[in-house]
């Protein structure tokens, strides 16, 4: 490593720390002010003065910030502070699962492992709050899962919807939200893996399983029956370690 390099590296690190703090103290602010979704947030020019730094430096953390789905920037109107929005976490988990098939697919079989724990984790507590209503949304949804594994269409939308259906009783939006970003990172990594032949009528098959310990209450073997839902994908992830 040259001189150059390690005198430029410590500023760069410290660059950093500073950009870090401020968008902090942008959300800090954000809170202080009683802001909520969708409330405009003050212009460059007044965060420059509140922060006490330079408009361009505030406009850098101001872009970070929106990467982060933190604020919503509308040119020509302002910035607001933005809904939820999980699709930078989406992203960056998807990024560095699929990354991780490179080398032993750690991460990937992390990421596997938090949903594995979420889903069957909660899924007793999902039962308690169970009503017919929601069993039969479920129903149908198994109902057209056949009918399309039948057709030889593919199930992943509906499988997607079996298990936001599976948690609705919890009334829970984050737990949804969350549970759509593993899934929509689950299914890009699987992706990534291959898919190769696939028994359309067998996935259809475990779902039914799991449906019917949810309709008999059996806590113990609903979360079994979902832990068992990820042995593919783990029997490929593990393959990916192995080669």
């Amino acid at each position: 490593m040259s001189i150059e390099s390690q005198v430029v590296s410590p500023a760069r690190f410290s660059a950093q720390i500073r950009s870090h703090a401020l968008q902090t103290r942008i959300m800090d602010l954000i809170l202080e002010q009683g802001l909520d979704v969708g409330d405009a947030l003050p212009t460059e020019s007044e965060l420059s003065a509140v922060l006490g730094v330079g408009r361009n430096t505030v406009r850098e953390s101001l872009k970070v910030l929106q990467a982060l789905g933190v604020i919503e920037i509308r040119h020509g109107f302002g910035m607001f502070v933005a809904p939820n929005n999980f699709s930078a976490l989406t992203d960056g988990l998807a990024f560095r699962g699929r990354l991780s098939l490179r080398h032993r697919g750690e991460e990937a079989m992390e990421l596997i492992d938090v949903r594995q724990a979420l889903e069957s984790g909660l899924i007793g507590s999902a039962i308690d709050l169970m009503t017919e209503e929601h069993l039969d949304g479920l129903r149908t949804t198994m109902e057209l899962m056949d009918a399309a594994a039948e057709a030889g269409e593919p199930l992943a939308e509906l499988d997607a919807e079996f298990h936001r259906r599976l948690y609705a009783p919890l009334n829970n939006e984050l737990l949804i939200n969350l549970m759509d970003v593993f899934w929509k990172v689950y299914r890009q990594i699987h992706q990534a893996l291959g898919s190769g032949p696939v028994d359309l009528g067998d996935q259809a098959r475990v779902h039914w399983e799991i449906f019917q310990a949810v309709v008999h209450k059996d806590k113990p073997l609903a979360s079994e029956r979902l832990q068992r839902h990820f042995d593919g994908i783990r029997r490929k992830l593990k393959d990916v370690a192995a080669s």
